[in-house]
């Protein structure tokens, strides 16, 4: 039986915006294009949301990526605020959810940085009961380690948890750890999917 319901954040929670976010630094496509393919969509990223590096560190590893756009680059860096945007929905599933007697929590794959800078655009975080973020425990999905340490902490059995993710690598993860799994295609889909485990 299903008592736990466990969320990511972005693109469940609160948009992942980058693509618009990113078009504010950039001139025309190609510098735009080139933006994300020396920042979102390297390696890189995924250690920004670790939190084992330094900020200065991964910004400039992302300028090495692509020296020719480091203006950009670090313009984009040093404004993170307005690359989350919440839906409108979020926090009311949670409550509801809750008062329906589950518990709720996250594990999300996110850095410091943007939780700084986009904190207003995350107040479900004053209702959850808790969860993981990555850059504090430094280790990121769809490690298993991730899924079992929120275990750990909350004292939570793993056939009592469901994950929702819109990621189907990090869905995955979870279900390897004897979690069910949802894999968010949108709000709708997911409700409709999460009231089938549910009593």
């Amino acid at each position: 039986m299903i008592k736990n319901v466990v969320f990511d954040i972005g693109n469940v929670l609160s948009k992942f915006n980058y693509q618009e976010h990113f078009r504010k630094f950039a001139k025309d496509q190609e510098t735009y294009e080139r933006l994300l393919n020396a920042t979102v969509m390297t390696p890189t990223w995924d250690e920004l949301d670790r939190g084992v590096w330094g900020e200065q560190a991964i910004v400039d590893r992302f300028v090495e990526q692509d020296p020719g756009i480091e203006k950009e680059i670090r313009d984009m860096y040093a404004h993170m605020d307005g690359i989350m945007e919440e839906y409108p929905y979020s926090t009311e599933w949670i409550k509801s959810l809750q008062k329906r007697g589950y518990r709720v929590l996250i594990i999300s794959n996110f850095s410091e940085l943007i939780l700084r800078t986009n904190r207003k655009e995350m107040k479900f975080m004053d209702v959850i009961d808790g969860g993981i973020l990555s850059y504090r425990e430094k280790v990121i999905k769809p490690d298993p380690a991730i899924y079992e340490l929120l275990m750990r902490q909350y004292d939570l059995r793993a056939e009592e948890c469901i994950f929702l993710d819109d990621r189907i690598e990090n869905v995955e993860g979870a279900r390897a750890v004897g979690f069910q799994g949802i894999l968010v295609t949108s709000q709708e889909a997911a409700v409709a999917e999460l009231e089938t485990y549910l009593v």
